[in-house]
């Protein structure tokens, strides 16, 4: 994967409002692909998360697949 590639979260994040399956957009690629620094946003272009995963925690967009939409306000919000 490289830096502005879409990809697909393979897990929900614990205490996080992301859930399998969102699409974000890696920013940075850590130590010949060790982890990668991914942002997840709306569709009009508001950042959701930063997240700094590993790459079993996401993979790559196939050819195939739709994008969906889930709406983050009716998540229920982390515990502080």
């Amino acid at each position: 994967m490289s830096e502005f590639d879409l990809v697909v979260l393979t897990e929900d994040l614990a205490n996080r409002r992301l859930k399998a399956g969102d699409v974000g957009t890696v920013l940075t690629v850590y130590g010949e692909d060790r982890a990668f620094e991914v942002e997840f946003a709306t569709l009009t272009g508001e950042s959701v998360a930063v997240e700094t995963l590993l790459p079993h925690q996401i993979r790559g967009i196939r050819p195939s697949e739709m994008m969906a939409v889930r709406d983050m306000t009716l998540q229920e919000p982390a515990d502080s």
